[in-house]
């Protein structure tokens, strides 16, 4: 299956109720369908540094941020496609660059072990993150469950549902199992509208019927925080009492 590589576009984030995704989804019926994958389980494999500089960065809301991550969207083994994808966002503007590859191919890439198995800009992008920050390693497992549509009139936009968010911080792998810590509020769903432009006026329509308002949520964001921060606080505490 061909798959797009370079992506530029917006992509706006809401908290519903299920009763809010069902209005949604019935304005929906006459533009959207679900996408060739269906519902899926997506697991994401996110790198960072020792201290998490790139997520830290992260949730100081700057100009400029940036990510990478490698995403499987079925439980992998060492020769599944996965996709090795470097995420950037620049004053709202989103930019995915990705590559398939193998599990194995993949993974001993970004842990230093091989060198790009392919020498592309892409490639050339994600050796130099790599360079840059040094020392990335896996950090953070994220798994969740999708329903993605795409716009069956031809443009761009695309809306996707996210539910049961789980995160951990061990057993790291695309090839494991889902299970993890839930980071998504209780009895709400995930939706994100993804578009290279203007979010079509039907959709408006609906978002503003339905009371629905654009919210900042950042997956990784989320499990840092729930998880990864009370730990470092912590710490903290104890070498103040042993000070």
């Amino acid at each position: 299956m061909s798959y797009k590589s370079i992506f530029r576009r917006y992509e706006l984030k809401y908290l519903l109720t299920e009763s809010q995704r069902d209005f949604v989804l019935l304005a929906m019926a006459e533009h959207m369908r679900l996408d060739n994958y269906g519902h899926t389980t997506i697991r994401n494999v996110y790198y960072d540094t020792d201290n998490y500089r790139l997520i830290r960065r992260s949730i100081e809301k700057p100009s400029y941020k940036e990510k990478l991550r490698v995403r499987s969207y079925s439980l992998a083994d060492r020769d599944s496609t996965v996709f090795v994808e470097l995420k950037k966002k620049y004053n709202s503007v989103v930019y995915k660059r990705r590559i398939a590859l193998p599990e194995a191919i993949a993974t001993d890439w970004l842990s230093g072990n091989t060198e790009a198995p392919c020498d592309t800009q892409i490639s050339r992008e994600i050796d130099y993150f790599k360079s840059y920050y040094e020392e990335l390693h896996p950090t953070m497992f994220l798994s969740y469950e999708r329903d993605a549509y795409y716009d069956i009139n031809g443009s761009d936009f695309r809306v996707t549902f996210d539910t049961n968010i789980l995160a951990r911080q061990t057993d790291i792998s695309l090839c494991t199992d889902v299970y993890g810590t839930s980071i998504l509020p209780k009895d709400r769903i995930l939706m994100e509208l993804k578009c290279p432009g203007a979010i079509p006026l039907w959709m408006v329509k609906a978002l503003s019927e339905g009371r629905m308002y654009k919210t900042p949520f950042s997956k990784y964001g989320r499990a840092y925080i729930d998880m990864v921060l009370p730990t470092f606080n912590n710490k903290l505490k104890e070498i103040h009492i042993n000070a």
